[in-house]
């Protein structure tokens, strides 16, 4: 029997669904420092709804994040109470689940120009592994904008020891690049030595992903992908919330498994969901995968 390595969905967008509060620029940091409790429950949705991996709410507890929209102090905090959320949601729901690290983008999702230079982006990522690598099974890299930072983070994430995996986000014009601009099998190729497990695609469009996955097919290690549900990320910018963003509504549970599947079916063995990816869309894709005779788990 086939496993497919199934991952949780969305977390800030699905945060401010149901949070009382307006987007700050923090995001889902700011849901942990001021609802907590709605993490925890999230991940939790995600559990029940059949995900074997749940990734932890860190994606905007990042130093330069943080020293730019609050106070850096709120680093080691945010990152503890990130690592809490997930482990009281895995308790609770007395299921098998692994727990993701987060390594995003340092400063901005999609920007490839506005990262740290090469030895500022190492240390930070060496910080973040610091504070999350005895609570993790494995490190996800993701949204990765271009070679140079998916470089830092993967060297930081393989230096704990845990397996990694590394996730990279492409332009939504179909023409397989990176947010940088660099071809995807190019990127790829340059990486191939990175010590990541697995290669994946996410939060871009899933016409896009599909667009890109005979490059991804051709991969010597396990690949996957998990797309968001944005009409268009066009607006967002550094410092700026999410409210200029706005969901798709062609993108329901049925019709979001079926992009999943078909990845499936053409050899991806991790899947899940982004950005607007929510717990009734992994549901969906959990029951077709099972429907399928996929054995789902939390490893390719």
């Amino acid at each position: 029997m086939t496993r497919i390595a199934l991952l949780d969905g969305g977390m800030g967008q699905e945060l401010l669904k149901r949070s009382s509060r307006p987007p700050s620029p923090l995001w889902s940091a700011q849901v942990m420092l001021d609802e907590p409790a709605i993490v925890e429950d999230v991940h939790l949705a995600y559990i029940e709804a059949g995900a074997r991996i749940i990734t932890l709410s860190a994606y905007t507890a990042t130093p330069e994040r943080l020293a730019r929209d609050a106070d850096a102090s709120l680093f080691e905090p945010l990152q503890r109470a990130a690592i809490a959320a997930a482990e009281r949601a895995r308790a609770r729901s007395g299921r098998q689940v692994r727990i993701a690290g987060c390594l995003p983008p340092l400063v901005a999702s999609y920007l490839a120009d506005v990262a740290p230079d090469d030895e500022t982006a190492l240390a930070t990522y060496r910080r973040i592994v610091t504070m999350q690598a005895d609570a993790v099974d494995l490190f996800l890299c993701e949204t990765m904008p271009s070679v140079r930072l998916a470089r830092a983070a993967a060297t930081a994430a393989v230096e704990s020891g845990k397996p990694v995996w590394l996730s990279l986000t492409i332009t939504d014009d179909t023409s397989a690049t990176l947010r940088s601009g660099e071809p995807l099998g190019d990127a790829l190729a340059q990486l191939g030595d990175c010590g990541a497990q697995a290669f994946l695609l996410n939060c871009s469009k899933p016409e896009a992903i599909d667009a890109a996955w005979p490059v991804m097919a051709r991969q010597d290690r396990p690949v996957g992908a998990y797309a968001n549900g944005f009409t268009s990320i066009e607006t967002l910018k550094p410092g700026g919330t999410v409210a200029s963003l706005e969901a798709r509504h062609d993108l329901g549970p049925e019709q979001y498994a079926a992009f999943a599947m078909n990845w499936v079916r053409n050899g991806a063995r991790v899947v899940g969901g982004c950005c607007e990816v929510g717990p009734a869309h992994i549901a969906e894709l959990a029951r077709q995968l099972a429907q399928a005779g996929l054995e789902i788990t939390g490893e390719p």
